[in-house]
């Protein structure tokens, strides 16, 4: 008879896994909470009381912490001395320790959450349940996550062994659990951790990277990885650089409340506009640039009607984003077999930092979730912004904050004119812009613009002012701050300094 110790906090599908393992034979032990919720299920069971003789104490905080226990998880079932000793003592030997641990991570993410609540929430025997069956592998079996189990079952009646890989699941469990403790304290310390809580919750192998002879694969991070946040609806596998894109399309599009759209390439923007309604914004945003969105994306932030989809329809899209879709804009879009459509959810869990390799080391940064910073916002020229102006800078600060540096964005009524991105220098990013809305066919008279980081000199403001701009909106902090204020007011442009940088690399 094999035997099954069942201690679970997450019971998602434990009862159903609990039968099925009655089914196979197994005699199960459980604990508390997850014995009284399979015994109102009509599975028999013993209690880890009857096995130990002894009761819960402090709280809950002891319930398997005993030899009895343990030693039954312990006994490598190869070694002659071991079943000796289990024979003389009458240990109960395990077969399977099923464990989920306490939420610990949900716990604090809880901006309200106080240290004592934390603390508890620290799993002691849990771990210590997992930890022992994990390194006892060739005698035990060992599950800490809901999504094991029907694997486990297949496993069982097949008779594969797959003990080495549920270890590896294991210790990659509980080392992510006490990483994100150690994190807490250090945080509740003031102190930067030196050791980093990524925990990877799945894994897709990807066909190349950015270029064909690159390898590639993408990892889900947490309980909120990037395949439950994007769920593709139809067309061809993603990339690598679409994969990339659509990061950061989302990023973009999360920025506007109202009605919005954002066509990008190569992970820049190509247009942004808010509107009425989706097909509105869709229309403006594509004015912007009509060349290059070709075989770009396209996001938006509203349910994506027919009227929409079809406008977007007229060109070759490579991926179209929202977080909802109409049926028949569904029926409509998916004509086009190889085109991706994608639906995306909000996560629960929002990384709170970003990461980048480079040569022998790991750059961490916080995420960028500051626009401006409204305590330093002034207004440093002589004439000041009328509203409609101060509305068209924060927007266009917010597709600047989004494109690669140096960037600036010419924007009015809710929609991009020009962008200008990627360049060494800020006053070519600005002439670029300008030259973009010249070709298809924009007037700047009267907008506004945005630079991701201060101008360096009056030059950049200057060449704004010739192109019609009548209010410019940047970081300041530079030593010629006065000369480009001078400059500003001598051709009556309004200028608003945010105190906030937004280099993007």
């Amino acid at each position: 008879m094999k035997r099954a110790l069942i201690s679970v906090y997450d019971k998602t599908g434990v009862v159903e896994f609990a039968k099925e393992l009655t089914a196979l034979g197994f005699d199960i032990v459980s604990t508390s909470g997850t014995a009284k919720l399979l015994k109102e299920s009509g599975i028999a069971l013993k209690t880890i009381e009857e096995i130990t003789k002894a009761p819960e104490v402090l709280g809950g905080r002891v319930k398997t912490l005993q030899h009895l226990i343990f030693a039954g998880i312990l006994a490598d079932k190869t070694n002659p001395a071991h079943l000796e000793e289990v024979n003389t003592h009458g240990f109960e030997l395990f077969d399977l320790v099923c464990v989920s641990l306490y939420p610990f991570k949900q716990t604090i993410s809880n901006p309200d959450c106080t240290e004592a609540e934390a603390i508890e929430q620290i799993d002691i025997g849990g771990v210590s349940l997992i930890r022992a069956a994990a390194k006892n592998f060739s005698s035990v079996s060992v599950l800490v996550d809901p999504s094991q189990y029907e694997i486990y079952l297949n496993s069982v009646r097949s008779g594969k062994d797959i003990n080495r890989l549920l270890a590896a699941d294991a210790f990659e469990y509980i080392a992510s659990y006490d990483i994100s403790i150690a994190n807490y304290f250090r945080r509740i310390n003031n102190q930067q951790s030196g050791i980093f809580d990524i925990y990877y919750t799945g894994y897709e192998q990807l066909r190349y990277g950015e270029n064909p002879h690159q390898r590639a694969g993408l990892y889900d991070v947490g309980q909120s990885g990037f395949t439950q946040v994007f769920q593709k609806l139809h067309g061809k596998e993603l990339s690598y650089i679409n994969i990339l894109d659509i990061d950061a399309a989302f990023n973009l599009i999360n920025e506007f409340t109202e009605p919005a759209c954002a066509i990008l390439k190569h992970t820049n923007p190509c247009g942004v506009a808010v509107g009425s309604d989706i097909k509105d914004a869709y229309i403006k945003a594509f004015a912007t640039d009509t060349v290059s969105p070709f075989g770009g994306i396209v996001i938006v932030n509203r349910k994506l009607t027919l009227e929409a989809a079809e406008e977007m329809d007229k060109i070759f899209t490579e991926i179209i984003i929202a977080p909802e879709y109409d049926e028949n804009t569904l029926e409509f879009l998916f004509k086009k077999k190889n085109r991706r459509i994608i639906k995306y959810n909000q996560p629960e869990l929002v990384n709170a930092m970003e990461l980048k390799s480079v040569t022998g080391g790991v750059l961490v940064q916080d995420l960028n979730s500051m626009l401006v910073n409204e305590a330093e916002m002034k207004t440093v020229t002589q004439r000041k912004p009328t509203d409609e102006e101060l509305n068209d800078m924060l927007f266009a600060m917010k597709v600047c904050k989004h494109t690669k540096s140096n960037s600036v964005i010419y924007a009015k009524g809710g929609r991009t004119l020009g962008i200008g991105g990627g360049q060494p220098s800020r006053v070519d990013s600005s002439m670029l812009a300008v030259q973009k809305a010249h070709r298809f066919g924009l007037s700047l008279e009267g907008c506004s613009v945005a630079s991701d980081a201060y101008f360096p000199f009056p030059d950049g403001v200057i060449e704004a002012a010739k192109a019609g701009a009548k209010s410019v909106i940047h970081p300041g902090g530079s030593i010629r701050d006065e000369e480009v204020i001078k400059a500003a007011d001598e051709h009556g442009l309004a200028m608003v300094l945010t105190g906030i940088r937004h280099f993007k690399h």
